[in-house]
């Protein structure tokens, strides 16, 4: 094996070791709240865990249930209201 070879890819190594080092710690730093856009790179990072939103977890049939029921409790808290 050529010896220079070896050391270029170890620099590469290192290059690439030193930017994600970078990064986590521009990642580190940003921790807090912040206002604004976040920079490329976190939005870059942040789409790829982007998951599908949960379907729902009642079914159509309970969701009607409890609809009936929340527009009852306005009815009878409109009834009220206006009795008084």
């Amino acid at each position: 094996m050529d010896i220079h070879n070896m050391i270029a890819e170890l620099r590469a190594d290192l290059a690439r070791l030193e930017d994600f080092i970078a990064a986590a710690e521009r990642y580190a730093a940003g921790g807090g709240r912040r206002r604004g856009r976040p920079p490329k790179w976190m939005a870059a990072a942040r789409s790829a865990e982007v998951q599908a939103p949960p379907a729902h977890s009642h079914s159509a049939e309970t969701r009607k249930k409890m609809a009936a029921a929340q527009r009852r409790r306005w009815a009878a808290r409109k009834g009220a209201a206006a009795g008084a």
